[in-house]
């Protein structure tokens, strides 16, 4: 009966975390470019209670007798399906149609990987830098901060179907500025480690970020939609609909243990 105490415990703290990572999802629902999160469980030691050689008449027995100990969280994995696009009016609002994944570096000056395409323009000292809401800047493809010169009207830089900056010329026919928006791909996207505003940094697990304008890997290579940004993957209907499957175990799990705390008070009558 111990051994059920301490299931049905670990039963309540597994479907604890999974109610968290739920709750999780359900508050980035319109977080852009937010991926869902799934926690994954998995069982724990088992213990032999009887061996398969084990008999009353001494005859062998084909299994063994086995009792499980519980369950816990393994992993909480991130599902990197695409989102739907979302429709901006802002002239730096970025989508990828694709597996890739912005790069931008933070104020420590790693390298960090995004969906979120929110971008803007700010004021630097080389001229103009594209910039994430937090002031990151965005990386090119050859993984130097994106910049203009200052003079420019950021409302009239647009973006071609390669991902090249453009910019109007006398003749307000857009000219392409030789600066590609950068996009990396992983080959394992689920291994990346989540921070916070949507971003990834690189792990042994995900493996080094795969640059789509000079890998020579066989990979489809993403696009950038202009004045879009990627909304969410989260589903709000599965969603609710694994609250109450948690929910319902957790409530399983607890009645395992008043289940079991009852069975211990018989027990200990016995002797009255």
């Amino acid at each position: 009966m111990v051994r059920s105490l301490w299931s049905g415990a670990t039963g309540m703290i597994a479907q604890q975390t999974n109610v968290d990572t739920i709750a999780n999802n359900l508050a980035n629902v319109n977080t852009t470019g937010y991926k869902t999160e799934r926690a994954e469980f998995k069982s724990l030691l088992y213990q032999t209670l009887q061996t398969k050689t084990t008999t009353a008449n001494g005859e062998q027995k084909p299994i063994s007798a086995q009792v499980g100990l519980g369950v816990r969280n393994s992993s909480i994995t991130s599902i990197f399906t695409e989102g739907s696009f979302l429709d901006s009016e802002s002239p730096s609002a970025f989508a990828i149609d694709g597996d890739g994944f912005f790069a931008v570096r933070d104020g420590s000056g790693e390298v960090q990987y995004t969906r979120n395409g929110n971008f803007t323009w700010a004021i630097g000292n080389n001229g103009l830098n594209l910039t994430t809401s937090e002031g990151y800047q965005v990386l090119d493809s050859t993984g130097k901060p994106i910049a203009v010169p200052g003079d420019y009207v950021t409302s009239n830089i647009t973006l071609s179907g390669q991902g090249e900056l453009c910019y109007p010329d006398a003749n307000n026919n857009a000219q392409g500025l030789g600066i590609y928006i950068g996009l990396y791909q992983f080959q394992n996207p689920a291994g990346l480690e989540k921070t916070s505003s949507s971003l990834y940094s690189a792990t042994a697990a995900s493996g080094g970020a795969i640059n789509e304008y000079t890998t020579n890997l066989n990979i489809k290579k993403s696009g950038i939609v202009q004045g879009y940004l990627e909304g969410s993957n989260v589903q709000v209907a599965d969603e609710m609909v694994n609250l109450i499957i948690a929910q319902r175990a957790y409530e399983m799990n607890s009645k395992v243990i008043q289940a079991s705390d009852d069975m211990m008070q018989q027990a200990n009558q016995l002797r009255r």
